[in-house]
């Protein structure tokens, strides 16, 4: 249903793009990892993966799980709460392997977290936490980086500046430009790992960046 009403609705709100570098199919199992930068562009990516057949679990905050009808959604549908600096935290991957174990894709947003800044620029994605590479390590699937565009432009900064970004949007309508690469393989090191998919799907935001015209200012590299 996430990604059924993610494809309905988005083209209400702006002009969504898809490239991709592989084509058919993509292995089961695979975590699909992409940059995060706006309270809205898990919208954005979900409607670009649908278009490729893909539907995956996604992990998201657990925050979500407490809207209403949004977090009974999440539930029936398996998705995977993130309960970030709790001692419940490493649940999620554990949920996460399993899911990929049952031949499931897998969302994840490795950054952990939004940027703090307010403007609607198109910025690189920020350093990655360890997750993403640790729950590879365990499962051995493979990586597909995932890099998306002009999110942002629909819904950033305060939640009064959010809530106009979303309500004029129909009118303004903004380009969403998401750009999927080939599977990646990680190796078993965690920081190794790491710093190659933060590689990966910086270089897919760039292409997804190119592909709508946003200049592609760089970031330090992981932590």
């Amino acid at each position: 249903m996430l990604s059924r009403t993610a494809a309905v609705l988005l083209p209400l709100f702006g002009r969504l793009t898809v490239t991709r570098e592989a084509e058919g199919p993509y292995p089961a199992g695979s975590v699909f990892v992409a940059n995060h930068d706006s309270v809205a562009d898990p919208a954005v990516v979900l409607a670009a993966l649908r278009s490729v057949d893909v539907m995956p679990v996604v992990l998201a905050t657990a925050g979500l799980w407490r809207v209403p009808v949004l977090g009974r959604a999440l539930s029936k549908e398996e998705h995977i709460p993130v309960r970030r600096g709790s001692a419940r935290a490493a649940e999620a991957l554990a949920s996460a392997a399993e899911a990929l174990g049952a031949g499931r894709h897998v969302l994840i947003y490795a950054e952990g977290g939004l940027p703090p800044r307010q403007d609607a620029r198109c910025a690189a994605p920020l350093p990655f936490r360890t997750g993403l590479a640790r729950l590879v390590a365990a499962t051995r699937a493979p990586v597909v980086p995932v890099g998306q565009v002009g999110a942002r432009r629909l819904c950033s900064g305060t939640v009064a500046k959010q809530l106009a970004g979303v309500l004029t949007a129909p009118v303004r309508r903004p380009r969403f430009h998401v750009h999927i690469g080939g599977p990646v393989r990680l190796p078993a090191e965690t920081a190794r790992g790491t710093s190659i998919a933060h590689g990966a799907v910086s270089a897919a935001w760039r292409r997804a960046a190119h592909a709508v015209g946003e200049s592609t200012p760089r970031k330090p590299g992981n932590r």
